[in-house]
């Protein structure tokens, strides 16, 4: 539950809808095969698109920068993402702005958050340790949050993945779910990303994270259209499922 009314602040709605842009693989990496304006103009296009359906908010994530470096990246890719970022916050000003930077590049993802006027950053290996694809990923929640500090950028907040998707958590596997979220609390992050070990689980897992913490609202019940049994005022969280795929089929670059 949002106590501090974060996602309010920054979506001005309790629960927000947030599309992700994966942008094309970026100058030195390789899978980079077009100029970045042919990058640039994709992500807008793409972030144009989850606004008209509806989406309260947009982040930009690296995804297609195969394989990926762990904890940094090279200035091209700061310098890149700063500049994709800033062009859609040119074209889309009302629109709250998030940056990953994989592979948990967190403090790179502060710093073009910050160059951007992005309002959120999302990181990995916030609290504790876990192996994904690139290694060992290790805490970094005392680092980043006092870089954070050191640019000025305390405006922007951090949310973090806890027991990440892609990645094996045996090395914590006597710590659960939820006494993770409450470790990442307790170092002072500004919200917590549930996933589950791929993008397939991630919807079940989440489902049944809120309801061992005790946060799951009752299900809505469906209304009958008056026009007929056919036609029914859908739920909201079935509405916000169609955004989603109609989303997923009309953007260009396809997800991780």
């Amino acid at each position: 539950m949002d106590q501090h009314q974060i996602i309010k602040d920054i979506f001005g709605v309790n629960r927000a809808l947030i599309g992700v842009i994966h942008v094309g693989g970026l100058p030195g990496t390789p899978s980079h095969h077009r100029s970045l304006p042919e990058i640039i103009e994709t992500a807008v296009a793409e972030a144009h698109l989850y606004v008209s359906a509806g989406f309260h908010g947009v982040v930009i994530e690296n995804t297609h920068d195969r394989p990926y470096l762990k904890g940094a990246v090279g200035p091209e890719i700061i310098a890149s993402m700063a500049v994709i970022g800033h062009e859609i916050r040119r074209a889309l000003p009302s629109a709250p702005l998030g940056v990953q930077i994989l592979a948990g590049a967190n403090q790179a993802a502060l710093a073009v958050a910050l160059a951007c006027d992005a309002s959120f950053v999302r990181v990995e290996g916030f609290v504790f340790a876990h192996v994904a694809d690139e290694g060992i990923i290790e805490s970094s929640a005392a680092s980043l949050l006092r870089y954070r500090r050191t640019i000025g950028a305390e405006g922007i907040r951090v949310f973090a993945d806890i027991k990440k998707k892609h990645s094996a958590h045996a090395l914590t596997a006597d710590v659960s779910l939820v006494e993770t979220a409450k470790a990442a609390e307790f170092f002072l992050v500004d919200g917590v990303i549930v996933t589950g070990i791929s993008h397939r689980s991630t919807y079940r897992r989440r489902r049944s994270a809120r309801r061992r913490i005790g946060h799951q609202r009752p299900r809505p019940r469906r209304l009958r259209h008056h026009l007929g049994k056919s036609r029914r005022l859908r739920c909201r969280r079935c509405a916000d499922r169609g955004i989603r795929r109609e989303a997923r089929r009309r953007v260009v670059e396809p997800a991780r």
